[in-house]
This record gives C-alpha cells, structure tokens and sequence, in this order.
C-alpha cells in the first residue's frame, strides 16, 4: 500500500491575524509558556501562568486592533505554533521603523525554517507599509544565528539586560535591517 501526503496539508503556514479570538489566545498562550519554560527570555518568569500568558495576548490584540502592531503566526496541522509580532507605533520621528517582537517557535516546531518564515514575512509587511528600517533584541544565541544568516546586522551586546526565566541574569544583542 502507497500513502501518498498532501504538502499542503502538512506544510506551515504564515498569516496575519486581524483580530485575536479566544482560541488565538489559547494557542498563543500554549506557545508563550512552552517558549518560557524552555528558558527564553522573554519579559516573563518562572512559572508562567497560563492566566499571565493568556491576558498578555489580550493586551496584544488590543493593539492589534487599534493598529499599533501586526501579529503574524506560523500554524501547522495541529494550530498556532510559532508568532512574531511588528511593532508599529513609533514616536513621530521615526516613521521610517518598526521593532520586531516576540519572535517565538514552540519547541515542537522547531529546525523547521518557521523563525525564518515568520522573520521574512514581517520584513515584507514592514516594506508595504513603507518601513525602511527594523529593529530587535534577543538574549538567544540561536536567533542571533537566524537573524545574521537572515542579513540582519548585529549592532552590539549589553550585558546582563535581562533575567532568565529563572532568575539569572542574560546578555542581549541588538540588530538592524535596512529594508530596501
């Protein structure tokens, strides 16, 4: 007996969420707290309620809808799995940017190209809507390695920025890209 797949049905996919639903919320809850408890540092620490998580999402989609930023997610056949959000509102003298946010991948999902698929993704959205320039920060040194592969520019590292989810303390790297 041959099986035979349908890539599209197994394949990730990317979109923009518009507005974010109750079932967003869980999903995205599901990966925020997968991502913490693997130990990115993230803005959040150990343990991370499922309620924290969930009301962070809220707030998202709060400025989601009035415009702030755009939320992009990755899902595959079983849901959400992966997110990035592009941070619009920037003060008035600096129209020209955007920071990136909260690139996550659940673990289950990962070394499947879906960082680069979301990264590439919020690059294109920033270009339409007439960003030149994006910014980020990570304490990863596994996204460090995405985002130069990517060719984003890594600007320098400070020191001890951050917590761990664990209480100790993480270097963080900045980086650029120029959206021409």
């Amino acid at each position: 007996m041959t099986l035979t797949t349908d890539p599209a049905i197994l394949a990730p996919r990317i979109r923009v969420l518009s507005s974010v639903d109750d079932a967003h919320v869980r999903q995205l809850a599901d990966v925020l707290v997968d991502c913490v408890e693997g130990g990115a540092s993230v803005s959040f620490m150990l343990p991370l309620t499922r309620e924290r998580a969930s009301a962070f999402w809220r707030r998202v989609g709060e400025g989601v809808e009035r415009g702030d930023r755009l939320l992009l997610v990755a899902e595959d056949a079983q849901g959400i799995v992966g997110t990035v959000q592009l941070l619009l509102e920037m003060p008035e003298n600096q129209p020209h940017r955007a920071e990136v946010a909260k690139m996550l991948v659940h673990r289950r999902a990962r070394r499947q190209g879906l960082g680069a698929m979301l990264m590439q993704a919020a690059e294109q959205l920033g270009r339409e809507r007439g960003k030149t320039l994006l910014v980020l920060d990570t304490s990863s040194a596994e996204a460090e390695r995405l985002y130069a592969r990517l060719g984003w520019m890594r600007v320098g590292v400070i020191p001890d920025f951050a917590l761990l989810p664990d209480g100790g303390p993480c270097d963080t790297t900045y980086f650029y890209r120029a959206l021409v």
